[in-house]
């Protein structure tokens, strides 16, 4: 018969991350916010397609009129709210997006590198499972 072969013990390793490099954390904020961005444009066009093929424009135009009293009341949300107009809105949306999660992140980089001298850093504990 052959033995099983003994566990091996579980290695642990306690560290500190005590720096983040604002650089690489400018980087991938970037990135991850760029992602977002594209995101929210895909989104919204698709919510509005979505909101165009189901009808939703055309319902809430009838209930506008209906509430004003007359049915000929001429309001569009279509007019108000095109693809366009909507498209245009989300990348301005996004953009602002992007370079406020990207200032943000570095800011943030920054204040906990400040914080970690004072106080050490964040306290990680890796196993070898």
């Amino acid at each position: 018969m052959v033995k099983p072969a003994p566990k091996a013990k579980v290695r642990r390793a306690r560290l500190l991350v005590s720096k983040v490099d604002p650089w690489s954390v400018l980087k991938m904020a970037f990135l991850l916010s760029v992602a977002l961005g594209i995101v929210t444009v895909v989104a919204a066009i698709v919510l509005w397609t979505v909101l165009d093929l189901t009808g939703i424009f055309d319902q809430v135009d009838s209930l506008l009129g209906t509430l004003a009293g007359s049915e000929g009341s001429g309001f569009e949300l279509k007019k108000i709210a095109s693809l366009g107009q909507v498209a245009s809105f989300a990348t301005i949306i996004a953009v602002v997006n992007v370079v406020l999660l990207t200032a943000l992140s570095m800011l943030s980089a920054v204040l906990y590198n400040i914080s970690a001298t004072l106080v050490g850093g964040v306290g990680v504990t890796l196993t070898d499972d």
